[in-house]
């Protein structure tokens, strides 16, 4: 009997992992996440499903950009979508030089979502490490655009390096589940969650990553950089105050004979 139970425990679980995302209900938001790995998105046709927002993967570590970002940021922004681009973070590289790398190949426009930051490694570097890497990038990214970047990794490893440092940024988790929404350990509120990823949709071949946003569109639209050209890549400067000048008593004038003898 008990080997009975076993085997039927085990088909369960392995036809529970093989099965597809399906879209979650109570949410008036929906986006996905893609990379290189969904080779050719139709946009127009994603955008026709409910699909308000996507994600697209530009760039990681030091040097690394994905083959279709251009691609892919072109294609969102033309079919309506709210796009956002992210940055897979590598610990044990230079936050500071995978933050310049990030800015020199994306180019955010006015009504874009904020820069996102993908951690969800440690690249056997200890915690403190890692923390300090991630608020180097954090703080440089969001200088450059005057806007707090997006955090995005999973419920497990936020919970263990993550919680209770980053109270001030948005805060995208993944967690798998049909059942209970992100929980995290410091009571931080969720603004993206991406719930599975075994999505399917037309104009995308194969698997895709499923997410929904944390309110109405309204509030996604208020999170967005709104900065319009041609002040988008830099901040308007101070205006010059002139200081008034003290008023000069008049001198009485003089004959031009007395005043040149």
């Amino acid at each position: 009997m008990k080997r009975f139970f076993f085997l039927v425990g085990t088909l369960i679980f392995f036809v529970g992992c093989e099965q597809r995302t399906l879209r979650k209900d109570g949410f008036s938001v929906h986006g996905i996440d893609v990379s290189h790995y969904q080779s050719k998105v139709d946009w127009p046709l994603v955008a026709s499903q409910n699909v308000q927002f996507a994600f697209v993967k530009a760039t990681e570590g030091q040097s690394m950009q994905d083959t279709v970002f251009c691609e892919n940021w072109e294609g969102i922004r033309s079919a309506g979508m709210l796009r956002g681009a992210y940055h897979f973070f590598r610990p044990g590289t230079s936050a500071e030089l995978q933050a310049a790398h990030f800015i020199a190949s994306v180019g955010l426009q006015h009504g874009d979502l904020p820069p996102v930051l993908d951690v969800e490694v440690t690249d056997e570097q200890p915690t403190q490490v890692v923390l300090a890497g991630v608020r180097t990038w954090l703080s440089i990214v969001g200088d450059h655009w005057k806007i707090k970047p997006i955090v995005y990794t999973n419920q497990k490893f936020y919970n263990r390096h993550l919680a209770g440092q980053l109270p001030a940024h948005p805060i995208w988790i993944a967690r798998y589940t049909d059942w209970n929404v992100p929980e995290l350990a410091d009571g931080h509120p969720w603004h993206f969650w991406q719930y599975g990823a075994q999505g399917q949709m037309a104009g995308i071949v194969g698997d895709v990553d499923f997410n929904v946003f944390n309110g109405n569109l309204e509030s996604l639209q208020a999170m967005t950089l709104q900065r319009p050209l041609p002040l988008l890549n830099r901040m308007p400067e101070p205006p010059i105050v002139v200081e008034p000048q003290p008023a000069v008593a008049a001198q009485p004038s003089m004959p031009y004979a007395a005043a040149n003898p």
